[in-house]
């Protein structure tokens, strides 16, 4: 029995094979295992960031938000101890819950924000992510830190063993799957009807709705689907880091997130994936250099606008009648060779 191969998926298991091995060659490295695992966390983020902006068409700000909602809901629900809510549930229940109540802070956001247009959505999802901040700060009671960090979140634990940054290579194979997971499931939501129905609606929405696709409703779900894998994104960073602050709701990381999303490409997956191993890895490594770092990153920022105007994710389409036109070009050189 012979199994067939799809072309379009040798490239994506060829990176997951890359990616397995990689620990094989680097795990000594905790500075690099590190960085890996903070690609696979915003890899995870831009490409469900880019579900709504680039699929959708819906200009959302919130999405660092769901992750901190994510981050913040799965450490006060497996903490215990004074100051905390003192419920303690298994980290791994708390992953899930952290990715639904992300879901359910989408879905209620999108209600009035979806009713609007342009740039107004931006703005309102904006507000929330604004709005996060006094509340973690007030919410020092009950274990969210105030102005200092949310620490001693629970690390994951597999039957007696226990994760922790220490030992960064097992902690690397959890990252990997769930990622791996969550990436699939947003590539199966853009390649199914339903995600055939929002491109629609953002392509052509009068034609869209004549045939019957209702647009809030879609929508909506969009929301409530994107903010559930960056919940779960959020609360995998918090058990693996083991605290939290206010401080993720900071610009630098919005805009580093945003960057990645655009400079991948909008509505170009995987662009925003392959754009967050890059621009993790260019950030860490240019932080040595302070003051020039954003120098350089703008430079960088700007030169893939200027060679890649569609994103990262177009490159293919670029490259791709070039190799064609190659081919044919010596496919005719031999034709013209064997009739002389």
């Amino acid at each position: 029995m012979r199994i067939k191969i799809n072309r379009r998926h040798i490239p994506p298991l060829a990176s997951l094979v890359v990616l397995l091995v990689l620990p094989i060659f680097l795990g000594n490295n905790p500075y690099i295992m590190y960085i890996l695992i903070l690609c696979l966390i915003w890899a995870v983020v831009a490409a469900a960031w880019d579900l709504i902006m680039g699929y959708g068409g819906v200009f959302s700000f919130g999405q660092v938000a769901f992750f901190a909602i994510g981050a913040y809901t799965t450490a006060l629900l497996t903490k215990t101890g004074p100051k905390t809510l003192d419920i303690g549930i298994s980290p791994w229940l708390g992953l899930l819950l952290g990715g639904v109540v992300a879901a359910v802070v989408g879905i209620l956001i999108a209600l009035p924000c979806l009713r609007l247009r342009g740039i107004y959505p931006a703005l309102v999802t904006f507000a929330l992510h604004e709005t996060l901040i006094p509340l973690i700060l007030l919410g020092e009671p009950i274990g969210t830190g105030g102005v200092g960090s949310c620490v001693n979140i629970p690390p994951f634990q597999l039957g007696g063993y226990t994760f922790t940054p220490l030992d960064r290579v097992p902690s690397y194979y959890v990252a990997l799957a769930i990622s791996a997971v969550l990436i699939f499931v947003i590539y199966k939501v853009i390649h199914s009807s339903f995600g055939r129905a929002f491109v629609a609606l953002r392509d052509d929405e009068p034609f869209a709705k004549s045939l019957g696709i209702d647009e809030h409703k879609h929508r909506v779900m969009l929301f409530g689907i994107s903010a559930f894998i960056t919940g779960i994104a959020g609360a995998f960073y918090a058990h693996y880091c083991g605290l939290i602050s206010h401080q993720i709701l900071g610009l630098d990381i919005f805009i580093l997130l945003l960057v990645m999303v655009i400079i991948g490409g909008l509505g170009r997956f995987p662009g925003a994936v392959i754009a967050a191993f890059i621009f993790t890895f260019a950030n860490e490594f240019l932080r040595p250099l302070e003051a020039f770092r954003p120098v350089i990153l703008g430079g960088i920022i700007i030169a893939a606008i200027i060679f890649t105007p569609q994103g990262l994710g177009g490159i293919p389409d670029i490259v791709r009648p070039f190799i064609r036109r190659t081919f044919r070009r010596s496919s005719v050189g031999k034709s013209n060779s064997v009739l002389r």
